[in-house]
């Protein structure tokens, strides 16, 4: 480990977070409520209907960031791109307030637009203001990191509320107001052009953004399929719980637990710098750490399983913290700064490739729930076996370089 000198974070660490914070706050909250507004009094839609739109809604954005980062990288310039599209997404959550299927399907599909023009752009611009300060970086997405987990909360919840509370109109303009919000920190910062981050050879790059690649479509693939267990654990030892902690905290521990781990790593990695691929090492242990405990309670838990839930969770925590912002930091330092967005918006792919995979034994696993978690605890300790593997060979890449 090495104690990192002269490097900060600057004012647009501040800015960047605080902008995408309120956009996450904006369309997490819109998301809580359009399945509600979908099949409530206005539209009417059976249930499975709106679960169709929803699916195609979400699963559109994939598509949506490819064509905004095109845009940001080759034809207007990263910064342009992200007012354009919270200017867009806005102007779609306002569309949702028309009570009719014509206002329903404008809304979704601006912002769809909207968002895909707003976040491979906004990841991008963040990443290029740490290229003079590459040390940085680990903590620099992790603050973003932790301002994204805090905007979908306080969005679920206020936006949320607002519109089950005052109507479904209220919420979609406090959400669409947010948007807008979220631009004047971006107007405040300046568009930087940098030169390539880190000076390594091609290939070495290559092959490190394709790892990056795998790694998070597995993780991300591997914590979907996994949900299923966990939610049934949720629910079953939240029932029989008698310590008092109410069922919203139980269906939301994970959460719980990401604010104060942030907060630790942020202090840690802003002072001290390790390798990226110990970090995502330590990741998928803790993950495979996670996902064994979660085994070891039995298919009908009792209320002495409690502390291992609980456990389980602070664990997969820990390991989202050293996995979800360290792809982020990857994919930054090894690429070419001129098609940054690009590359992050690709690297949405492999997440739906995997899920779309995982998806086909969705049956499978929905009635042998522990099957998932099996699969899980296989993938996380076969993944840090290559990871110890890659930081071996890279180890002995350098040394060979260096001695002749």
């Amino acid at each position: 480990m090495e104690k990192i000198q002269n490097q900060r974070h600057s004012i647009e660490t501040f800015y960047f977070s605080l902008a995408r914070m309120l956009e996450r706050a904006s369309y997490y909250g819109l998301r809580a409520l359009v399945v509600l507004y979908m099949v409530g009094e206005t539209l009417k839609m059976e249930n499975t209907e709106a679960l169709t739109i929803y699916g195609w809604f979400t699963a559109s954005l994939v598509f949506s960031q490819i064509i905004g980062a095109l845009f940001g990288d080759l034809l207007i310039g990263n910064k342009k791109s992200i007012i354009i599209g919270g200017i867009v997404q806005a102007f779609g959550a306002f569309a949702l307030c028309i009570p009719s299927i014509y206002g329903l399907y404008i809304g979704i599909f601006l912002i769809v637009l909207g968002s895909g023009f707003y976040t491979p752009n906004i990841i991008a611009n963040y990443g290029k203001s740490y290229l003079n300060k590459t040390k940085l970086l680990d903590a620099g997405f992790t603050i973003f990191y932790l301002a994204i987990n805090i905007g979908a909360f306080l969005g679920s919840f206020l936006i949320g509320y607002s519109g089950e509370e005052f109507g479904y109109n209220i919420g979609f303009i406090i959400s669409g107001l947010l948007i807008l919000i979220s631009l004047i920190p971006i107007i405040k910062t300046k568009e930087k052009k940098l030169p390539i981050g880190e000076k390594t050879s091609i290939g070495k790059r290559i092959l490190t953004i394709a790892m990056a690649f795998i790694i998070v479509g597995l993780f991300w693939g591997v914590y979907e399929i996994s949900n299923i267990r966990i939610l049934d654990l949720q629910i079953q030892l939240g029932e029989n719980s008698t310590l008092g902690i109410s069922k919203s905290i139980w269906q939301s521990l994970n959460s719980v637990f990401t604010l104060p781990i942030s907060l630790i790593a942020i202090i840690v990695w802003t002072y001290f710098y390790n390798s990226q691929f110990f970090k995502l090492l330590i990741g998928f242990i803790f993950g495979a750490i996670a996902f064994g405990i979660i085994l070891y309670i039995p298919e009908i838990p009792e209320e002495k399983h409690t502390i291992y839930f609980i456990a389980s969770m602070l664990f997969l925590a820990i390991s989202e913290i050293h996995i979800a912002p360290i792809i982020h930091s990857i994919l930054t330092k090894y690429s070419n700064p001129k098609y940054l967005a690009i590359l992050i918006s690709l690297a949405f792919v492999p997440t739906k490739i995997f899920a779309i995979i995982f998806g086909i034994f969705h049956e499978k696993i929905y009635d042998n729930p522990t099957l998932g978690i099996k699969f899980g605890l296989i993938a996380m300790i076969l993944i840090s076996i290559g990871i110890i593997g890659y930081i071996i060979i890279d180890k002995k890449t350098t040394y060979n370089n260096v001695y002749n």
